[in-house]
C-alpha cells in the first residue's frame, strides 16, 4: 500500500466537543451551542470573521488540551483558556493536513498548523507556551457554508 493510500485511512471520524468564539479581540471567549460557518469569511460572531487570512477558524484536539494539563499538573484546561474556536475529540487533525473536511453541515480546508502565542503563558500559567507546543491544532478556511453543532462529526473528505 503506497503512503498516499495510507494517508487516506482513517479509523474513526472527531467529534465537536466544544465551540467557541471570540466577540473583540483580547476578550475572553464565549462558549455557544453551535454556530455558523461563513465561507471565506470564518465563524459568526467570531472577531476573526472577514479578515483575509488562513486563519477563518482555529480547531484542537481534545486529546491535546488533555496532554496540557498533564503537563501543567492542573487537568484538562478550559477551553476558552487555549483560544481555540473548536475542540474535536476521536481523530488525529494532522491527518488532515491537505485536506477538506467538514465539521457538521460545514465544509472547510486545513490551512496549517496553529502554534501558541504568549497569551498561552498568561492563561494557562507559567509553562504554558511550552506545554502548548506542538498541541496547538491547526487553522482551516471555510469552503462552504453551514452550521456546526457540539456533537456533530468531523468527516476527511477523502477522494
Amino acid at each position: 500500500m503506497s503512503i498516499q493510500q495510507l494517508m487516506t485511512h482513517h479509523f474513526q471520524n472527531g467529534k465537536v466537543e466544544w465551540i467557541g468564539i471570540r466577540t473583540k479581540r483580547r476578550q475572553p471567549m464565549t462558549s455557544v451551542s453551535e454556530v455558523i460557518a461563513l465561507p471565506g469569511k470564518g465563524l459568526a460572531g467570531d472577531h476573526y470573521l472577514a479578515k483575509d487570512g488562513k486563519r477563518q477558524v482555529t480547531i484542537v484536539q481534545k486529546e491535546h488540551l488533555d496532554a496540557v494539563g498533564s503537563f501543567l499538573g492542573i487537568g484538562t484546561p478550559d477551553p476558552s483558556l487555549v483560544r481555540r474556536n473548536i475542540v474535536i475529540s476521536g481523530i488525529n487533525l494532522s491527518s488532515l493536513k491537505g485536506l477538506d473536511f467538514k465539521i457538521g453541515e460545514a465544509l472547510l480546508r486545513y490551512t496549517g498548523e496553529c502554534h501558541p502565542c504568549s497569551r498561552m503563558e498568561e492563561n494557562l500559567g507559567v509553562g504554558g507556551y511550552n506545554a502548548m507546543r506542538g498541541h496547538g491544532g491547526i487553522t482551516a478556511v471555510v469552503v462552504k457554508e453551514g452550521l456546526t453543532k457540539i456533537g456533530d462529526p468531523l468527516v476527511p473528505i477523502v477522494t
